[in-house]
Parts: structure tokens; sequence; C-alpha cells
């Protein structure tokens, strides 16, 4: 799993608690969510190359710094649109795409049903929003349209992560690295993630 960082931090262990929790409301459901992916946004961001450039303060010139490259955020559609607000509050001029995934029922594969992302999406770093890494199969279908259509630098932003799903990613996109608030145990039966904390997107939005 030489892809994966845990971010470990006392305030993230928190929240994924409350995350976990049955019985957490819907909105402390999503605001714990957006702080966890404030701090995986400034983990992912320590990756960012910085242009040096001149800025006037009311005393002096001095130094300053802009990011190298646009960042492109890709919500995988549901879930992942529950991240988004708080990545942008650290990166305000990310730029935002979405990518739409769902299982062909003859072939059983992920397929996309909507696509649209900007169009220098390859001079820029992307990143892939999705709260539940399980089997791996939506995020590594998402990364294989991407890659088809120039991303590079990319990157995979997720609260809860299953080793399958890290292994899947590894296996497929070894240059992805992907950042999680959490590993747990593995898969059920059914594919869930255990002990998990059930639909990421249901729970955020109440439609359980």
């Amino acid at each position: 799993m030489n892809n994966l960082t845990v971010v470990d931090n006392p305030l993230v262990k928190r929240d994924i608690t409350i995350l976990r929790n049955k019985d957490t409301r819907p909105a402390d459901f999503r605001a714990a969510l957006g702080r966890i992916s404030y701090s995986i946004a400034v983990e992912i961001s320590k990756n960012f190359q910085l242009n040096e450039i001149e800025v006037v303060t009311p005393l002096e010139t001095t130094a300053g710094h802009m990011l190298q490259k646009q960042v492109v955020l890709v919500p995988v559609l549901r879930a992942g649109l529950s991240m988004v607000n708080s990545f942008l509050d650290m990166i305000p001029d990310a730029k935002v795409g979405h990518i739409g995934l769902q299982r062909n029922e003859k072939t059983l594969m992920p397929e996309d049903y909507y696509y649209k992302t900007p169009k220098d999406i390859g001079s820029s770093v992307t990143i892939v929003l999705d709260p539940m890494l399980a089997t791996g199969g939506s995020a590594a279908a998402a990364f294989k349209y991407l890659k088809e259509r120039g991303a590079g630098e990319s990157y995979l932003a997720c609260l809860i992560a299953a080793p399958e799903g890290v292994k899947k990613m590894n296996d497929e996109h070894p240059d992805v690295k992907v950042y999680t608030a959490a590993l747990d145990r593995g898969l059920n039966e059914l594919g869930y993630i255990v002990p998990g904390l059930g639909d990421a997107g249901d729970r955020t939005f109440g439609t359980f």
C-alpha cells in the first residue's frame, strides 16, 4: 500500500467517530464530513509545487508564493459532492468537473453516464473526491476515464478506505496517491466497508 496516506490527526479521529455513529443526524454528519475534508485537502496540498512571486506589503516588498498548477476537483456523483465545498474553501481557485458512474447490468463493470471536466485538465492537478473506497471499482474507472482525457498528476481523496480498494488502485493506478481518514478492516459479503459508516451519500443528503 505504498500509494496510501492515512491522515493521522486527533480531530479527524473524533470526526470519523461522529460519522460512524448510526445516530448522528444528517446536519452533524455533513459538518464532520466537511471538517475531515479540510484536513485531507491540507495533506494533499503538501505535494503542490509553488512559484515564487513578489508581493508588496504595506511596509515593503517581499517574496510570496502561488500554486504552480491549476487544481481540478472531480467529485464522483453523488456522494463526492459532499466534499467539494471544503476543498473549494481551501483551494478557492480550483475548477470543478463531475463524473457519474453506474454499473452496466450486463458486464457488471462501471461505466460513465456523465462526464464534464475543464479542457486544461492535462496541465492541472486532478483530485477525485469519493467518500468511500470499497472495492475500488468506481475509483479505478474514474481515473481510467480521466487519464484517457489527458489527466496527469492525480490524487484520490476519501473518508474511509478498505484494503481491497487500496490494492485495486495500487494495481491499476500506481501513480495515483490515495488519501483517507481511516483504513478499515475490509468488505463484508455485500461489498460494504466494515466497520464503515453506512452509505455516505444517503447519510449526507438524508435519503436513507
